[in-house]
């Protein structure tokens, strides 16, 4: 395929990416709206059974025989919403890496060139480690957060940012763009899942304070606050060094393309700020005891911080990183 092919290509399975990830998104809602109940188990069956002994011998003793629980089944098919969910989910993500292949085969250099590009990539990152946490921590529940960030994020990059296969600026022709871009989209999407998992957990504190939840509401389908606070500080915790990575990795580059480290370029330092607040906040977690409530705030301050990066400072502010 030549290189008009293999751009075409790229531009329709984000069209599929895009579709399978909102199919997804309502599977996954669906399935904390109202997914299949835990029914209660049936009552127990007792049968007696008489042991005898000889062809006329009396009766030596009655046991009680207790039949295996069943489900109670009322006639109805149910969907099996979480297995359809996470089925749309990894088709929505090999798509999605196959935008991303296609996209790079094309242009025949690393696909992250530009803000098309690069917010295409956080998306797929920040699927990436949302399915790596599934798998680890069952955290199924997280994934119509996930889905509702991944297309929007995608709906932005196509509709606003969208930018034909080209050659990039002659800053970014670097092997430097395979590591410091790489580990930035890494941590970026590592970084997103947290992220939800503070949400929800400053959410469900709010919802519990008010009164006791429904058995059978949407709350109940979440997990404790606790958890949610530990699996935020995990995914930090991975995210965090990936980050400090990325910084240091940039200055190596910004002095081989600008012949300086570090220069105070927005760019430089809101990456900066970004990494204190996030250390501020893995630093409160483990020498002051935070945790809960103000942790949550403070990891919710520094995603913030992230998020201004990455829209704020590429679009309010110009410097060395405007060619993005």
């Amino acid at each position: 395929m030549n290189t008009a092919d293999l751009a075409n290509l790229s531009d329709k399975l984000m069209v599929s990416t895009v579709v399978l990830y909102i199919v997804a998104l309502v599977a996954y809602a669906a399935d904390l709206g109202f997914g299949r109940k835990r029914r209660p188990a049936a009552a127990t069956a007792r049968a007696e059974a008489k042991v005898l002994v000889g062809a006329n011998g009396p009766e030596e003793t009655v046991t009680e025989v207790a039949a295996p629980a069943e489900p109670e089944d009322d006639g109805r098919r149910h969907i099996d919403w979480a297995r359809l969910a996470v089925v749309l989910n990894l088709l929505g993500w090999a798509s999605h890496l196959g935008v991303i292949l296609t996209r790079g085969t094309a242009a025949h250099r690393w696909p992250w060139g530009n803000m098309y590009e690069f917010l295409t990539a956080i998306a797929f990152a920040a699927v990436t480690a949302y399915l790596v946490v599934l798998a680890r921590y069952k955290a199924r529940f997280l994934g119509a957060f996930v889905m509702f960030a991944a297309v929007i994020a995608l709906g932005v990059a196509n509709i606003w940012l969208y930018d034909a296969v080209g050659p990039v600026t002659p800053a970014l022709n670097s092997y430097w763009i395979a590591i410091h871009v790489t580990a930035a989209i890494i941590a970026t999407g590592s970084f997103t899942v947290a992220g939800a998992a503070t949400i929800l957990y400053l959410l469900k504190s709010r919802r519990e304070a008010a009164g006791p939840v429904a058995e059978d509401s949407f709350w109940s389908r979440v997990p404790a606050i606790d958890a949610l606070d530990r699996l935020s500080l995990r995914v930090t915790t991975f995210a965090f060094p990936i980050w400090t990575a990325a910084i240091v990795m940039g200055a190596i580059w910004a002095d081989q393309a600008w012949g300086r480290y570090w220069g105070w370029d927005p760019k430089e330092t809101w990456s900066f700020v970004t990494w204190i607040a996030y250390a501020a906040y893995l630093h409160a977690r483990a020498t002051a005891g935070w945790k809960g409530r103000k942790a949550a705030l403070l990891s919710l301050v520094a995603f913030a911080c992230l998020i201004f990066n990455f829209f704020g400072v590429n679009y309010m502010f110009s410097g060395l990183h405007s060619y993005a």
